[in-house]
């Protein structure tokens, strides 16, 4: 049996930051250069979203987003990631049609290399099941996005008293149900801290205030890598689509004015070999010269040393 890794972000310690009132730091991350990149920053837990449908496949909702899709880019993650914990983010009717269905993709998952699989509403028997099959469970309350059209849209939850007492009794349900971890999305902080505050479990943020365990980011919003819409609650920490979109404009310059490749670039071919192929007929290297008058910056002359003499020895 392999041995843990001594740096891998496992449940306990989870546990123990919102024990020690340490703050847990989440962000998205949706192939293997974006999970090296997260986990050699130092984030705690990385979780595959669904999101992906919007920020990569440029989906208008998260709703096409398939379990086929999803594994593919968890496996990756998996091969990015070595000490970051990491979360499934169980896709659009993987999970609601039973618990047998749910219970299986959550296992696709864990096979993929998650350790723990999020499961979006208070689907009390789903997550139950998937406990009792011995995998952890992240539960997503307030905003859904699978659920947003019942909702109204991509709309703020939890602003009313009535609304905020039904969403703390499905997060206390979905703890007894054996839930390890729970998301809540898009809502005041006032309420969002009650919650946590009543629950044993981490309580995570996306949206919901800065008095919750831990904070998760799409990694896309964060960085600057999508632009169609900024939600209130992202910070923006660089733009790197703009420094992308300025690298490629300098690229494109380069090739289009010759000055890309440059001999830096190029990789070489020993002299004697290169006699060997233009040979000792004059033609070629005149052929070769007049396309280097064309085209300078490609230049491939004859050599000029003791064998260039010999060649012309040869030719009297």
């Amino acid at each position: 049996m392999p041995a843990d890794r001594k740096n891998k972000k496992t449940i306990l310690t989870l546990r123990r930051h919102k024990k020690e009132g340490v703050k847990t730091v989440l962000v998205t991350a949706y192939d293997y250069p974006q999970a090296l990149i997260a986990d050699q920053s130092g984030v705690d837990a990385i979780l595959v979203g669904d999101s992906m449908g919007m920020t990569t496949f440029g989906y208008k909702s998260t709703i096409p987003v398939t379990m086929d899709a999803m594994i593919l880019h968890a496996e990756a993650v998996s091969r990015g990631s070595k000490d970051a914990f990491l979360i499934g983010d169980m896709p659009y009717m993987s999970y609601q049609p039973s618990n047998q269905i749910a219970v299986e993709n959550s296992g696709r998952f864990i096979k993929s290399g998650m350790d723990c699989v999020k499961v979006e509403g208070a689907m009390i028997e789903r997550v139950k099941a998937i406990c009792d099959a011995g995998i952890m469970v992240m539960s997503h309350l307030g905003l859904t996005p699978h659920t947003r059209a019942k909702l109204g849209g991509y709309r703020v939850q939890g602003k009313t008293a009535k609304t905020v007492e039904i969403v703390l009794n499905q997060a206390l349900s979905l703890q007894d149900a054996g839930c390890s971890f729970l998301l809540l999305e898009a809502m005041p902080s006032e309420p969002a801290a009650l919650i946590a505050e009543k629950l044993d479990i981490p309580v995570y943020g996306i949206g919901a205030g800065d008095r919750v365990d831990g904070q998760l980011v799409i990694l896309h919003d964060l960085v600057g890598l999508f632009w169609e819409f900024k939600s209130k609650f992202v910070k923006r920490y660089c733009e790197a689509g703009q420094l992308i979109q300025k690298a490629l404009e300098n690229y494109s310059s380069d090739v289009r004015d010759g000055s890309f490749p440059s001999e830096e670039n190029f990789y070489a071919i020993k002299e004697e070999e290169l006699e060997k192929l233009l040979g000792d007929s004059s033609w070629k290297y005149e052929k070769l010269r007049v396309e280097n008058l064309a085209n300078p910056s490609h230049s491939v002359t004859p050599r000029t040393g003791k064998n260039s003499k010999k060649n012309k020895n040869r030719s009297k």
